[in-house]
């Protein structure tokens, strides 16, 4: 198989960095360990002037190796030794950077130079040099943005050429950015091009909001001082202003996401772009200020500021407002490690427009290889794009909420529906800055299905002696809201618990949606990622279950498992393993394996179940031959079934916590449709993670009913 693979570029800004992101990902679902490297970079060894993509993998994929061992030389460096005549250095200088890094990861994907020297010519020969002695396969990244179709596969062909003279084997074309007229004509060509050989051809259309930069950037790049707004600096700037002309000729010239430039002492403009901002109409036409000439506010002018309640960016630089704005309009802007927006955008353009999954298959071809945490979340989020699903999030005004949306709607992976206050949500999402405007929003008080969902929830609980008045009350919840919109088939699932108790989100699920035929409580399963991926069941839901409740569980944890790709072997555990041991404890679980291995012909024919059975027998193949010896699930099982609630949560988060493992859930199961519980201290992650299962529990609760 192949250890690594060389993205190489045509020209300058041909969008690599978002092809690396792309890659990256793609690799580390199918390879547990990958490393990034950079044969020579454009920035120095300093942190502020770090190199912007070793920055954003190693933020992002948490890559843990020192900056300094994941690049060969410095632009700086490399000139001076070229110039020496020691070239063969250089080579033998980055293999030998290259090579401390295998010691630590099992692939590496490795980014080529940035064209920023004097001819592409060199640039062509020392990318080509570094990929044949590294003996890695090229994907080649093209650059077509406002270029004709003669013009960009003029470019290929001459990087192409000069690739084949150096031995390298190109793997995969990528056309970035064509004009959409000449999109399908370009890959025909290409194709036609390298036909005979076995690469590969794609092309990613041209993403406006990729060359957007934040006000954050243009800040460091600018050198200027932010005076306000700190916090915002992650917006972004779609165009620039400058005020130059009487209010009423400019305030009808901003247009949306616009950088304002004008001059420190035009107090009048800043005032009224501040207004501006605080119109409903006007939330998001400003994304900043910039301040020329050096001129701050005055202290009144800033008294003034400090008060408004919707502040913007403010900068400040030293420059006059031309020679600022024309600093502003040639900014090339980069996908940075802070901007999470741009970087969920550049990997669903990449997903939508590359076939992952043949594309990794070439680069490290056939293997057999544990699943890890990130192939398992790739493999969900794939399943869950199969079909999407509409979720319902009922914590529309929380922070992280928020955030997993905008993340779940710019991958294309379910339709989002938001409970809350309207004038709230809309508020933090624009103090936020995100993009959620493909999510609907329902207050449910204010909602024309609010009153038919407070009838239909009185005839099912006026049996509980409920009033339609009480119902109404209820149904003003966000949890019975959201609820009722999945059993009336206005939403597919339901995710909740950020800021509710276990309890507030499954109370609204049994009251409403109910469990499955031949099942009579709700349990959870926790889907463990360590070196395979393990389900351990009930850690969240009920603290001391019975013998019958301990076999429904089983059962339902076995089919949970099928669901989302893992091979059920289930083992019932306790403190001794088959017939060796005695008490109350441990009777209990032998009679949950009895009940449940009856329950097994009709929800599962054919699953291997064994218990009691003891942890170390169980996952352990030597432990397994002296405890049991003629067990079909000792030293196999996949599922794992505490017997309360005390020893399954702990033991989740003793390995969790212990091993540094992925844990995803609770998931719930046992109810008709799917309503999944978060943690109140749940990451934006842990969020997207549950959504997803909520979405493929969903597509398969559909399958099974046709």
């Amino acid at each position: 198989m192949s250890s690594n693979l060389y993205i190489n570029a045509t020209e300058a800004r041909s969008g690599k960095s978002a092809i690396c992101l792309g890659v990256m990902e793609m690799l580390q679902r199918k390879i547990d360990r990958v490393g990034f490297f950079r044969p020579i970079i454009n920035a120095t060894s300093t942190p502020e002037e770090y190199d912007s993509d070793i920055n954003l993998m190693t933020t992002y994929f948490k890559l843990e190796r020192p900056y300094e061992e994941m690049f060969g030389y410095t632009a700086d460096e490399a000139g001076t030794l070229i110039t020496l005549g020691r070239r063969e250095e250089l080579i033998e200088g980055i293999i030998s950077k290259y090579d401390r890094l295998t010691k630590y990861y099992e692939f590496i994907l490795c980014e080529g130079t940035d064209f920023a020297s004097s001819t592409a010519a060199f640039e062509y020969d020392i990318n080509g040099e570094v990929a044949k002695n590294l003996g890695a396969p090229v994907l080649l990244v093209a650059n077509a943005y406002r270029k004709t179709v003669e013009d960009t596969i003029r470019s290929i062909e001459i990087a192409l050429d000069s690739l084949d003279e150096k031995g390298c084997y190109t793997l995969a074309t990528v056309i970035n950015r064509p004009n959409t007229e000449d999109r399908d004509n370009l890959v025909r060509l290409l194709k036609d091009r390298v036909s005979g050989t076995d690469q590969l051809v794609y092309a990613i259309p041209d993403e406006e909001f990729l060359g957007k930069p934040t006000v954050g950037e243009i800040a460091k790049e600018l050198g200027a001082e932010v005076l306000y707004g700190a916090d915002k600096l992650n917006r972004h700037v779609y165009n620039f202003t400058i005020a130059a002309m009487q209010l009423r000729n400019f305030l009808e010239r901003i247009e949306y996401r616009s950088l304002i430039i004008t001059p420190g002492d035009r107090s009048d403009v800043l005032v009224a772009c501040l207004a501006s901002a605080l119109s409903p109409h006007g939330a998001d036409s400003i994304a900043g200020i910039l301040l020329s000439g050096g001129i701050k506010p005055d202290p009144a002018i800033a008294n003034l500021i400090n008060d408004f309640p919707r502040i913007v960016p403010i900068l400040s630089v030293r420059e006059n407002t031309f020679p600022a704005a024309m600093k502003v309009s040639t900014f090339h802007s980069k996908i940075s490690a802070e901007d999470k927006q741009k970087i969920a955008k550049a990997l669903a353009i990449f997903e939508h427009n590359v076939d992952v999954e043949t594309l990794s298959n070439r680069v490290i071809t056939s293997r057999a290889i544990a699943v890890t945490p990130k192939m398992f979340e790739f493999e969900l989020l794939q399943k869950a794009k199969i079909k999407k699903q509409h979720i319902v999030l009922p914590e529309g005004e929380e922070e992280r909420i928020l955030k997993a949306a905008e993340i779940l709607i710019r991958r294309e992976v379910v339709d989002v529906t938001l409970l809350g206050n309207e004038r709230a949500i809309r508020e933090k999402i624009a103090l936020l800055g995100l993009q959620l405007d493909n999510a609907a929003i329902i207050e449910p008080e204010k909602s024309p299905q609010f009153d038919d969902y407070a009838q239909t929830f009185y005839d099912l609980r006026k049996h509980k002696g409920i009033t339609r008045d009480n119902a109404s009350d209820v149904m003003c919840e966000v949890n019975f809201y959201g609820c009722m919109m999945v059993y009336k088939g206005d939403a597919d699932g339901m995710v909740s618990g950020s800021i509710h108790s276990t309890a507030a989100t499954v109370r609204p699920a049994l009251q409403i949606i109910k469990t499955k035929p031949g099942f009579s409580i709700v349990s959870s399963v926790f889907f463990m990622c360590l070196d395979k991926v393990l389900v351990y069941g009930d850690c969240a839901v009920n603290p001391n279950p019975n013998a019958k409740e301990l076999a429904e569980i089983a059962i339902s944890s076995a089919l949970t498992a099928k669901e989302f790709g893992v091979e059920p072997i289930v083992a019932m555990l306790s403190y001794s393993s088959g017939e060796s041991g005695t008490g109350e404890d441990v009777d209990k679980v032998r009679e949950a394996a009895k009940i449940a291995k009856e329950m097994i012909k009709d929800y599962y024919p054919g699953l291997l179940l064994e218990g009691p059975i003891q942890y170390d027998a169980a996952i352990d193949p030597d432990v397994a031959k002296t405890k049991m010896p003629d067990s079909k699930v000792a030293g196999r099982a996949t599922v794992y079934i505490f017997p309360d609630l005390n020893t399954g949560n702990n033991t989740y988060k003793a390995v969790q916590r212990s091993a540094g493992v992925v844990a995803i859930g609770p998931v719930l199961q046992g109810l008709k449709f799917p309503v999944n519980d978060l943690s109140r201290g749940c990451t934006v992650p842990d969020i997207v993670n549950t959504v997803v299962i909520t979405s493929i529990q969903a597509q398969q609760g559909k399958a099974s009913a046709k």
